[in-house]
């Protein structure tokens, strides 16, 4: 269970899964700052995708998706000047309900009062999940021109494959597939996404890869 609050690092394009690794380079202050409180705490941060529209505002409180994944710090590196290297491992999805912005206080960063998303369990093994990963399979070799089996090492766990094919689409396609309810559905919604792709493909002769 999350906590009632946590710091909030929003970023354009990048989103962070239930269960997945993330890693991030820490350079500005304010994140610096909200590093160095996690890590003195419960070394959780909650990852949100920045709304279109942000760069005039990215110094200040940017509108964000209201839906994020509460990442915890796996592990962090401390770089002489003060930056981190840190590595994110994907928890529980959260909901923003409030926020208390960086200006209130002495708070260098955002804080959002939040509520946790449940997702629907992971099946493994089911036949559904069996089907929808081997038809995301097959859409992968066939992007690649080569065979599924040439492709995919088979001991890639299912939400591995799902999350890091994910991470090269737009950034909103990705924020859609973290609103996703659960592994399933969530590569389902994948596979659809990439046989838009192809058929664009198709259609214009020209190759999309985000």
């Amino acid at each position: 269970m999350l906590p009632p609050e946590i710091p909030l690092f929003p970023l354009p394009s990048v989103a962070l899964f239930p269960a997945a690794l993330l890693p991030l380079h820490i350079f500005e202050a304010r994140y610096r700052a909200m590093v160095e409180d996690a890590l003195d705490d419960e070394r959780l941060i909650g990852m949100v995708m920045l709304r279109p529209g942000w760069e005039p505002h990215y110094e200040r409180t940017p509108e964000v998706y209201p839906v994020g994944c509460a990442g915890f710090i796996t592990h962090a590196d401390r770089l002489p000047d003060g930056r981190y290297n840190i590595m994110l491992r994907g928890l529980e999805k959260f909901r923003i309900v409030g926020e208390r912005g960086a200006r209130e206080g002495m708070q260098l960063y955002r804080m959002a009062q939040i509520e946790s998303i449940a997702e629907a369990p992971i099946e493994r093994g089911s036949p559904a999940l069996v089907d929808a990963r081997r038809r995301l399979e097959q859409l992968i070799a066939k992007r690649l021109q080569r065979s599924a089996d040439e492709s995919i090492p088979k001991d890639i766990p299912d939400e591995d494959l799902i999350h890091v094919i994910a991470q090269h689409l737009e950034p909103l396609e990705k924020q859609a597939l973290l609103e996703c309810d659960g592994l399933l559905r969530r590569c389902q919604a994948l596979i659809e996404l990439l046989e838009m792709r192809m058929m664009e493909t198709q259609s214009t002769g020209k190759v999309r890869l985000h």
